[in-house]
């Protein structure tokens, strides 16, 4: 027996069809996000913005899983940690 899903109609979906096409008034009606959910816009513009002095570089390093797994499980803030460890190694020498 096969494992055949069920063909629905063209009919049978715009039955149940919940997302509509926007018709030319929908879009001339539009309002802006911000208009709309004023509090999650605000929430969402308070994102991190780029660093004002940029001390740090994004760089792409492969790691001992038990390193990123010990490090990970303290919590946030797990990557500075992990930079803080190896300032420390390197004002050792």
């Amino acid at each position: 027996m096969t494992n055949r899903k069920k063909a629905y109609s063209k009919r049978d979906l715009e039955e149940v069809l919940d997302n509509p096409e926007w018709t030319e008034t929908d879009i001339a009606n539009a309002k802006p996000f911000g208009a709309m959910f004023p509090e999650l816009a605000v929430r969402h513009r308070r994102s991190r913005g780029p660093q004002k002095a940029p001390t740090k570089a994004a760089v792409s390093l492969r790691l001992d899983r038990r390193i990123i797994e010990h490090f990970r499980s303290t919590g946030a803030g797990w990557q500075t940690r992990i930079n803080d460890v190896l300032l420390k190694a390197i004002e050792k020498r």
